[in-house]
């Protein structure tokens, strides 16, 4: 049992929630350009809801990326802050991650049978993308491939090198039209990061001792380590 509170602002929108042991209690914004305006009311808001304090909680989770990278600063910024000053640890969780649990928690048993490919626009002609299968007796899915970001013809050739019939489709990547040709039928462009995933996915992480003091906290850019990774090779 466990009280986690959740915070992202990894995309257009930001979101606060609180997991009581089960029992959601979340706000979800479009907020694109004032997350950091936001976040911190949006925590006073819930835990007044619920009747709770800062010290109340067991940890605080938060969308550790892949995301815009400004969003992905601010919410770890105010996450530290809180987190340092109650003494609470904190949990990464990932953004692509959680939005495949939402999906598939929110179409049930009728989402068994396809993979899930979630794609966010990385700009600069690129997406963060992952692909998930529904994992039965878990509310964590399981992930098919790594967590990249690359241009949609290269998630193309991924993916059609897995020969797979037929896949769901979300997140705002899906609007680069290269990504069309995958068998996705109606992908839903409108699916963002949400706290609420989040604090459902933190309680199984904390649940099996995965949360983290919180100056160890790190957000995932992913187009950063690719970056060192190229410059490694020409130093090579």
């Amino acid at each position: 049992m466990s009280l986690i509170l959740a915070l992202d602002s990894s995309s257009d929108a930001c979101s606060v929630a609180l997991n009581d042991n089960g029992k959601l209690t979340s706000l979800f914004e479009h907020a694109a350009k004032s997350h950091t305006q936001r976040l911190l009311p949006m925590v006073d808001e819930v835990l007044a809801t619920t009747g709770y304090q800062l010290s109340d909680l067991d940890a605080i989770a938060f969308g550790r990326g892949p995301g815009s990278f400004t969003g992905l600063r601010i919410c770890l910024g105010i996450v530290q802050g809180l987190a340092f000053g109650a003494n609470l640890p904190v949990i990464p969780v990932s953004t692509l991650e959680s939005m495949a649990y939402a999906w598939f928690a929110g179409q049930g048993s009728s989402s068994a049978g396809k993979p899930l490919l979630v794609a966010l626009d990385a700009r600069m002609n690129e997406v963060y993308w992952s692909l998930y299968q529904y994992k039965s007796g878990s509310c964590e899915p399981q992930a098919l491939v790594p967590e990249a970001v690359m241009s949609p013809a290269d998630v193309v050739q991924q993916v059609q090198a897995l020969n797979l019939a037929a896949l769901s489709a979300i997140g705002p990547g899906w609007h680069y039209p290269e990504l069309a040709v995958l068998p996705a039928g109606n992908p839903s462009l409108t699916c963002l990061p949400d706290a609420a995933a989040m604090a459902v996915l933190a309680a199984e992480k904390f649940r099996r001792g995965e949360q983290l003091p919180v100056m160890e906290a790190e957000p995932v850019y992913l187009r950063n380590e690719v970056s060192w990774q190229k410059r490694q090779r020409i130093r090579q």
